[in-house]
Formats: structure tokens, sequence, C-alpha cells
């Protein structure tokens, strides 16, 4: 749209259905660039893109005609098929429900991305539970533990 400015960046937090560790190293480069495809495919651009085998972390430069949550419906769901499909997983794969969006200033970009891009070695020390509540209540989001990403008495350290 002609005379619309933006600087929108949003991190986008999501988990594998019931934080189950499918997503191997194998190929999780695959999925990640197939998700760039997806990103790019719609116009936005992809910043930085990494995880664990539990859950997934991206960055992205978004426009303003853009609507969150019918990308994150395309990515989810579009990645889910891509993974069944070529059989990376021995079981069946499915994202969980729900998201995480965080907005970033252009200031903090760097910083982001060094924080996505060191997913793996900052999770020897956190857990993905501990990680997510900490980003919400740094974002002052209300959020309900029954909500969140399932967490069950089972899930304790993970």
């Amino acid at each position: 749209m002609p005379g619309t400015y933006s600087q929108i960046y949003i991190q986008i937090v999501f988990a594998v259905k019931g934080r189950q560790s499918l997503i191997l190293p194998e190929w999780e480069e695959n999925l990640y660039r197939y998700i760039t495809g997806i990103i790019t495919n719609k116009g936005q651009k992809l910043i930085a893109i990494n995880g664990i085998p539990n859950h997934i972390h991206i960055f992205i430069g978004m426009k303003p005609s853009c609507c969150l949550s019918d990308l994150v419906r395309e990515i989810k769901k579009s990645s889910n098929e891509y993974i069944n499909l070529h059989n990376f997983s021995r079981y069946p794969f499915y994202w969980q429900e729900g998201f995480g969006a965080f907005s970033y200033s252009h200031q903090h970009v760097d910083r982001v991305v060094k924080y996505i891009l060191h997913q793996k070695e900052h999770h020897k020390v956190k857990t993905f539970k501990d990680e997510y509540v900490e980003m919400l209540k740094a974002f002052l989001i209300n959020y309900s533990d029954k909500y969140l990403f399932d967490w069950d008495v089972n899930d304790i350290g993970n």
C-alpha cells in the first residue's frame, strides 16, 4: 500500500504437540528452509529461525498488511504436512495449538537474533517452560497455566 511505512519485528514461538522432542538434527535445517519459504512466499522477511527438538523460534520483519495469526496458521499447517509427508519423524508430527508472539524495536534486533541463534546452548541450562514463562512475564502478558502448552505435572523439568 503506497504511503505506508512500518518497522514491525515479531518473535514467534511454538512447540511440538505435547512438547515431544521430535525435531531431529538430521532434518531440522530442511524444516527451517521450508518455513523460510513459507514466510517469504507470504511477503514477510525472515530474520532468524532456530530451536531445539521440542520448539522453535522464528523472528520476522512483518508488513502491516500481514495477519500474524494467519501466517502462523499457514506455517504450522504446511510444515506439519511437510514433516509427515517426508516421514522425518517416526511418530505422527503435530504442532501444539497456539503460539507466543513478542514485538521488538529496531534497537533490539541484534540481541533477539543472537538469542534465537543460540537456542541450543541456552537450553542446556534452561527448560522451555522456564524460558516461555519468563518471556510472558517480561512482556507483562497475562496467561493461565491451564492453557500454557498443556503443561502437566509429569512435564516438570521438560
